[in-house]
């Protein structure tokens, strides 16, 4: 069978969740202020070129470029630039101005005006989803101001519900009849096809009917109504080898219409009607329902203000070897960064651009410390207990490598002291105004298993506060680095099986655990091996951000009003 289904081994496999789609589309809307006046007799005649780049790669690639607008230096450019949005990347930004003189689309030949720099992460992670930043690029120069404002685009909030059953499906089992089940591909641009969605099974019937499912618009097609959505049909076999019944296709347009004679579809199997003449169909299947609502997203409390608090927490055990031997996790080679650097600096320079003060505690546990060697596993880094502050990754970094120089590596490796301190922060702050995320990097097994466990999943009091971490706004992701053996730590993610302690469950999965080495570029590129390692780690951190939401019923908070430059000609209206 060359449908592209015989590798997958059981229905339980896909998990529509991590489907590589984005989440969501923005719209970019470029203005400048002051800019370089080029021309002679009049004012420059500003276009703006976006350039991106490649995940792992530093190659700028151009994006598109907006309208040339005449004879301003205060241009409003009405052409946008539609981008797909990831969180769990770093997607860097360049936009560069020129003074348009000719007709040529060789930007040689046009006047240089400046450029900016920034990630998408900062813009719609600034105050409104509004950033401005100067424009460099020409010494001794002042270039003027680029102000970019980032819009969520509204299909690409939509979900969809829908219902289907079958009729008088070919029966495939020898002994009873099928056990039919439902899979939803998208169309990509090259012709491919990509899964998005599979139903429940519905055991030994001709004529099932499936659940109603949710799936979110994008998925389906993309923001694209005309694009073909292909439906195939099979039988489940125990054994993963599922037999084939047919398959149709539709739109999301198609759909749209909702139950009518427009959405009866005849499955169709191709093999079987070349073999047989008198062939009509392999059953129908029929929508059922259909139905449209429109989620609050991400995107939606970052722009009402919501912001992400980023704690980091760094295994500082003896099990990590000697700092000053090359053989150390620690050590701090002249000529690439350590495992723990790399992980450090992969997620929270993605992490920073939603933080607006960039200040971010900075502990390690695990070490003993001066002047007089005692136990620590919640320490500040930066070694001042009462501000362990630093300001962006650059500083937490450097707070990093200093202390490798003060303290001495010793151990158990316990978590629940780092957990419980980001803990008592965010139950204090359960309103929806502030997220709390906390990196842990380790090398080996945890000491303190049912501690960690208790810190996640039961309450206990500090002062004035029930913490359980899974009950509050935060999350926790774990990077292992190193060869050691992490089960306990895929325990604690709870992907499979949520964690529990004392016949508990958490309330939410708020862990993501991953090993550094699973994502190291054989080729020995850097850059590539942490923007892996980000993608993965961060990738569940929106969802596990709106179950909080959800769970606590908290709307986002309106956003800014647009924003409108000064001497726009909205302004000067009365």
């Amino acid at each position: 069978m060359d449908n592209g289904f015989m590798n997958m081994a059981s229905i339980g496999e896909f998990d529509p969740q991590h489907a590589s789609i984005p989440a969501t589309k923005v719209e970019i809307t470029v203005s400048c202020r002051n800019l370089l006046d080029r021309d002679t007799f009049s004012k420059s005649d500003p276009i703006c070129v976006l350039y991106t780049q490649g995940v792992g790669n530093k190659e700028w690639r151009e994006y598109g470029r907006t309208e040339a607008i005449d004879n301003t230096l205060n241009p409003d450019f009405v052409k946008k630039f539609m981008l797909d949005y990831f969180f769990e990347e770093r997607q860097n930004l360049r936009f560069d101005l020129y003074d348009v003189d000719s007709k040529s689309s060789n930007l040689s030949k046009h006047d240089f005006l400046g450029q900016g720099f920034c990630t998408l992460g900062e813009v719609v992670g600034s105050q409104g989803s509004r950033l401005e930043k100067p424009l460099v690029g020409i010494p001794g120069k002042k270039c003027g101001t680029i102000i970019l404002k980032a819009d969520e685009l509204n299909n690409c909030r939509e979900v969809v519900m829908m219902q289907f059953c079958g009729n008088k499906l070919d029966k495939k089992d020898f002994f009873g009849k099928s056990d039919p089940f439902l899979v939803f591909y998208r169309s990509n641009e090259d012709g491919s096809f990509t899964i998005c969605h599979k139903t429940e099974v519905v055991k030994n019937t001709l004529n099932p009917v499936w659940q109603v499912f949710r799936i979110p618009v994008r998925a389906l097609c993309n923001g694209d109504f005309d694009r073909t959505i292909k439906i195939e049909v099979y039988d489940w076999d125990r054994d993963g080898s599922h037999d084939f019944i047919g398959e149709f296709t539709t739109s999301y347009r198609e759909l749209s219409r909702g139950q009518s004679q427009f959405n009866v579809y005849e499955v169709i199997n191709l093999k079987k009607k070349g073999k047989k003449k008198k062939y009509i169909n392999s059953g129908t299947v029929t929508l059922l329902s259909f139905a449209v609502e429109t989620e609050v997203t991400f995107l939606d409390y970052i722009t009402g203000g919501t912001q992400i608090n980023f704690t980091v927490a760094i295994d500082f055990t003896a099990s990590n070897g000697n700092p000053a031997q090359p053989t150390s996790l620690h050590y701090m080679s002249p000529y690439q960064m350590n495992a723990y650097a790399m992980a450090l600096k992969a997620v929270g320079e993605i992490i920073q651009d939603y933080d607006s003060d960039k200040m971010f505690p900075a502990l390690g546990f695990g070490a003993k410390l001066p002047p007089d060697g005692r136990v620590s596993h919640e320490f500040a880094l930066n070694g001042n207990p009462l501000n362990p502050y630093c300001y962006r990754i650059d500083g937490v970094m450097e707070a990093y490598y200093q202390s490798l120089k003060s303290v001495h590596l010793y151990g158990p490796t316990n978590f629940s002291p780092v957990i419980n301190h980001v803990a008592r922060y965010a139950a204090s702050v359960k309103d929806g105004s502030q997220y709390f995320i906390l990196l842990i990097i380790t090398d080996g097994v945890i000491s303190d298993m049912a501690q960690t466990k208790e810190s996640i999943v039961n309450n206990f009091t500090f002062e004035t506060y029930q913490i359980e971490a899974s009950t509050l706004p935060m999350s926790i992701i774990i990077v292992g680095v190193g060869p050691a053996e992490f089960d306990a730590m895929i325990e604690l993610d709870g992907d499979e099986i949520r964690i529990s302690s004392r016949g508990r469950h958490a309330e939410r999965d708020i862990v993501q655990f991953v090993p550094f080495r699973d994502y190291i570029d054989r080729t020995g590129n850097h850059i590539l091996s942490m923007a892996r390692l980000a993608k993965d780690v961060l990738a569940e951190i929106p969802d596990q951000f709106l179950s909080y939401m959800k769970a606590r019923a908290i709307k986002p908070s309106p956003a800014p009003p647009p924003y409108t430059p000064p001497g726009h000609p909205l302004q000067t209206q009365i």
